[in-house]
């Protein structure tokens, strides 16, 4: 599978409209470290990347916002 499947999966998977989750934050984390070229980075420091996602309307409008980091 790869990086654009893992994200519209998760997307499918983790968004029930207009409220974003921690399961949500960590699919991308894992989507992202699959796709990690460095292998320690990838397997050592689950839980303590950056990471913001942003659910936006067509229009440009923020609906919800998560982070970690």
């Amino acid at each position: 599978m790869g990086y654009e499947q893992l994200r519209r999966h998760g997307c499918k998977t983790f968004v029930d409209g207009k409220k974003l989750s921690e399961g949500m934050l960590n699919r991308v984390e894992a989507a992202i470290r699959a796709y990690d070229p460095c292998l320690s980075c990838s397997t050592h420091a689950i839980g303590q990347m950056p990471v913001v996602i942003e659910l936006m309307e067509p229009d440009g409008t923020v609906v919800d916002r998560i982070a970690r980091g």
